[in-house]
């Protein structure tokens, strides 16, 4: 059984199952959604880029124990190495750039990283000046070469673009169809193709930018600022968002074009393949864009709140009913046990599993996945006044009711509802307090549960938000 996982960094949940939310037009995940089994609660699990594709790779939670950091520091599990017990090759096409900064190709067949995205410097081009692209209040606090920040050196490092075929999705997208071509006879194959975008910079042709707010004519807002939405005017931040749905957009069209490869070799009957994320971001939810605090002008906590939180999950196999919504939890450690039941492949890792297999439930053979709930986290420490940082970003824990943040933006418990409130936006935490301390206790159980370093439990008690 071949396996193809296609990862889209930044991709949110209700880019295409909430248009209300989120107008992107996605008719290639559309179609495909109507041969695979789309997860509903799918939740990112250690946060964000790399520790939520350690945590995929390795079947394991990192976020307790360990941060951001290379892979062969963190497991010794990872999808290719365990498949190639059972004789398969392994490549990974990337242009996501952390996954060669944190070695991942170390434990893959064959590796290939497309260069220059989010300020990849792999060549200097000093003739040329570093033009400033948006205002510096307007996004992210960040300093690089010659004091630029990271959307002036997308722009300055990506300069010769001239159309669509110029940005990444296309050229990544090519990339694993070359590969497909020249492999697909071969029995039997992992291929890993990680899209960076649509993280940000979101500047796909303008074009189709204008498709989503046609009447703007300021400054294009390509990079969120990491802090807070009302930086932005009304028309800026609905401008940020029009950037990033046509980004969504230019790499669904792209994830399609694979697709259509799969199509042509004739590999659905042979083939696993699964497309999902890493995690969200904000677009003026909670009155905040991007994914964590890192903005100069900002001093809030930022638990994961649902936009960052609840990612998609689709799988196509063989035997699999296509067109079909499995209810119950999952996250990316389960991703890896599911994969090998899927395809017969034995399961003996070099580290146990934190995660469970749901082939069943995608099968059809149980209701739900047999978990009642999810978890997502980022590496956290109390600092030397035993505190938590002022701009951390902090865990929540999802059930099918409720989303339970024990470390608020000030410091608080906070609760919501998410039968009537899907986006976190209304702490409900005063008015339920037997709910607010069961979580609590969940909470706790699951780290004890895991084995987690006290300093991690340490950050759920009371003294940590004084």
């Amino acid at each position: 059984m071949n396996i193809i996982l296609i990862v889209s960094d930044t991709f949110r949940y209700d880019n295409f199952f909430d248009r209300a939310a989120m107008p992107v037009r996605t008719p290639h995940l559309d179609a495909f959604s109507r041969r695979a089994v789309s997860m509903e609660q799918f939740y990112t699990g250690s946060f964000p880029t790399i520790p939520q594709r350690t945590d995929m790779t390795a079947g394991r939670y990192g976020w307790p124990w360990f941060p951001w950091q290379p892979l062969d520091l963190s497991t010794r599990n990872s999808i290719p190495r365990i498949l190639r017990k059972s004789g398969y090759v392994s490549q990974l096409i990337c242009d996501c750039p952390h996954l060669f900064n944190s070695r991942f190709q170390n434990t893959f067949t064959a590796a290939e990283a497309l260069r220059g995205q989010e300020g990849d410097l792999y060549r200097l081009r000093m003739n040329h000046p570093i033009d400033e692209v948006m205002p510096p209040e307007k996004t992210r606090s960040s300093k690089h070469l010659k004091g630029h920040n990271l959307v002036d050196m997308h722009r300055w490092m990506n300069r010769d673009w001239k159309g669509e075929e110029d940005c990444f999705p296309p050229r990544t997208a090519r990339a694993a169809v070359e590969w497909l071509e020249e492999n697909y006879l071969y029995e039997s194959f992992f291929l890993w193709v990680d899209f960076f975008d649509p993280h940000e910079p979101w500047d796909p042709p303008e074009y189709m930018v204008k498709k989503y707010d046609p009447d703007y004519t300021g400054t294009p807002m390509l990079h969120p600022n990491y802090g807070r939405a009302d930086d932005y005017t009304a028309d800026e931040l609905h401008n940020l968002r029009a950037h990033y749905c046509a980004e969504a957009e230019l790499v669904d069209r792209w994830v399609g074009r694979i697709l259509e490869k799969i199509d042509d070799l004739a590999l659905w009957d042979d083939t696993i393949v699964l497309f999902t994320s890493d995690h969200g971001t904000s677009l003026g939810e909670h009155n905040r864009t991007g994914k964590t605090n890192i903005n100069d002008r900002d001093d809030r906590i930022w638990p994961i709140y649902p936009e960052v939180a609840h990612i998609p999950l689709l799988i196509a196999a063989p035997g699999l009913p296509g067109g079909h919504d499995q209810k119950g939890f999952a996250q990316p450690v389960d991703i890896l046990p599911t994969l090998l039941e899927l395809a017969r492949v034995n399961q003996d890792p070099p580290e146990p599993f934190h995660g469970r297999s749901f082939a069943g439930a995608l099968r059809g053979e149980a209701a739900d996945t047999g978990m009642d709930c999810a978890i997502s986290g980022n590496f956290l420490r109390l600092d030397e006044d035993g505190r938590i940082p002022a701009d951390a970003t902090t865990p929540v824990l999802y059930t099918e009711d409720w989303a339970y943040a024990p470390i608020g933006p000030e410091r608080q418990r906070q609760l919501f509802d998410l039968r009537t409130d899907p986006y976190a936006e209304t702490d409900v935490a005063a008015a339920h307090p037997d709910t607010v301390a069961n979580l609590h206790a969940r909470f706790t159980d699951w780290l004890k549960d895991l084995q987690s370093p006290p300093e991690t439990l340490d950050l759920l008690g009371d003294d940590a938000l004084a």
